[in-house]
This record gives C-alpha cells, structure tokens and sequence, in this order.
C-alpha cells in the first residue's frame, strides 16, 4: 500500500507542477475569469430576460446581464480547464510514455492526472462562484459552484482526449474555443432563441447550464441536471482513459522468433536415404 501511495503522490507532483508552470493559463484565471464577468455585468442591459428552464419546467426572468455572467463563467471555466489539460497532456505526453515503458503503472499517472484535474477545476469553479458572487448573490452559491465545477471536469477531460489525438497544438486549442463558444452559446436565451429547443440536451455543458440557471435564479433543485453532467463527464474521462492508455503503450514491434517448420511423417520419409542395390553396393568406389 505505501508503495502504491508513493507512486501516487508522485506523479500527483509531477502533474501538479506542469500545471503550475503554465503560466498562461494562471494568468486566464486570475485576470479572465473576472474580466469577462465583470464586463458582462456592465456592458449587457439588465432588462429582464423570461425563459423556461427545461430542467425544472419553470420559467425564469432575471436581468440579461446576470444571465450573461452565468453563461460567462460556464464559458471562461471550460474554456481554462479544456486549455490546461490539453496543453499538459500534449507537451507532456512523450514524458508519459517514457515513464510507461520504464514501467511505471499506467493507473498510477492516470489517477494522479485525475487528482491534478479535480484540484484545478475546483479552485477555478469556486474562483468563478465568488467572482458572480461580488454583482450579485446567486440563490444557490454551492449548487452553482458544483455546475462549474462539474463543467470545467467535462472539459479537462475533453483537453487530455484532444492532447493525445490531435498533431498539432494549434488544432486542440481551436477544436477546445470552438466547441465551448458553440455549446454555451446555444444555451443562452439572450444569443440564441433556440435554446428552449431538444437539440441542446445533446450539448457537453447542458447539465451544468440548467444546474447553473436554477441555481443562480430560482430555489428549485436542480440535481437532474448535475446528473446528466455527470454522464458526459463519465464519458470523457472514459475515452481519456482509453486514449491515454494507447498513447503511452508499447511502441516497439514484439520480438520475432525465426519460423521453423514443424516435422512431419512424410518430410522424414523424404529425408531417409533409400537402400541401394546390389549392382550400386558391387560397383567400386
């Protein structure tokens, strides 16, 4: 068990100080997280914006510029933590399979990547959470800090998945910007007037945005859709794990051993020298 703990905790400090040296992305979360909410606040109109909350059936009218702020930190916490994941994942990836061909066990760097992702989505959804908090008090701080936090998961594990397939880091950075836009934006009533519609249950933040709204604008709960968050985060860390796990394999072609027919009746038939005769066995040598 302590050898398990120490193989553990190592990679977990591995992991966490890549993350720490990303000094980009410790600059998106002190500066854009609070920008980007800060602004919306300021910048959107505070008429009021009724839409039907699909998750609880009821229909909410909160000012644009809360709702806005609401969509905001979904969208700067996917955004962050799709970010880092890949860019861990994509430059450390080399480092992975070297340690995975050295033999250190492929479940022990997973974990510990799990580990580093849990802590980072935590700090930026509670970051998020107060940063709403300091416009206005959201009716429900610790179910909406727990729709980002389950968000920002979804998307850490949609970064490893993009860092292990993808070539090139600017195609994961495009692909992580493109699919967040495209997701939160659709769920916004004030950008989009299809975001009552069926389609958008299909969308990776779907249940954290309908655990999100009911959390910042109404007292209902709204566990269904922190549950249906939890399926897509299910299956993302599943298809990391998978991909992860062929990428740091074995490489090198398995030993070749040199084909030798296996003996049979008739080749030894073949192979027996056959009697000579007696006019062979009289002829002088």
């Amino acid at each position: 068990m302590r050898r398990h703990w120490s193989l553990f905790s190592t990679a977990s400090r591995y992991a966490l100080i890549g993350h720490a040296r990303n000094r980009f992305a410790m600059l998106l979360v002190v500066v854009y997280i609070p920008v980007w909410i800060g602004l919306a606040y300021v910048t959107i109109p505070d008429r009021l914006a009724p839409f039907r909350l699909r998750a609880t059936g009821e229909v909410l009218s909160p000012p644009g510029n809360h709702l806005t702020q609401i969509t905001g930190a979904l969208n700067a916490v996917t955004l962050i933590a799709g970010f880092m994941m890949f860019a861990a994942t994509f430059t450390g990836g080399a480092f992975d399979r070297r340690l995975a061909m050295a033999g250190y066990p492929r479940y022990h760097l997973v974990l510990a990547k799990l580990a580093a992702l849990t802590l980072v989505c935590a700090a930026i959804a509670g970051y998020a959470t107060v940063a709403v908090g300091f416009s206005w008090p959201p009716r429900q701080p610790l179910l909406l800090a727990a729709a980002l936090f389950c968000a920002a998961m979804t998307y850490g594990a949609l970064g490893v998945v993009f860092g292990s397939v993808l070539r090139r880091e600017v195609e994961g950075m495009f692909a992580i910007l493109m699919i967040s836009i495209l997701d939160v934006a659709l769920q916004n009533p004030l950008s989009s007037s299809g975001s009552d519609s069926a389609v958008v249950r299909f969308l990776p933040t779907y249940g954290a945005v309908q655990a999100g709204m009911s959390a910042a604008f109404s007292d209902a709960s709204a566990v269904q859709g922190l549950v249906i968050q939890c399926l897509w985060l299910l299956g993302a860390a599943s298809a990391g794990f998978l991909v992860f796990r062929r990428r740091t394999g074995n490489a090198l072609p398995p030993e070749r051993r040199p084909w030798v027919p296996a003996p049979t009746e008739r080749a030894g038939a073949e192979s027996a020298p056959e009697p000579l005769s007696s006019a062979e066995r009289a002829q002088p040598t």
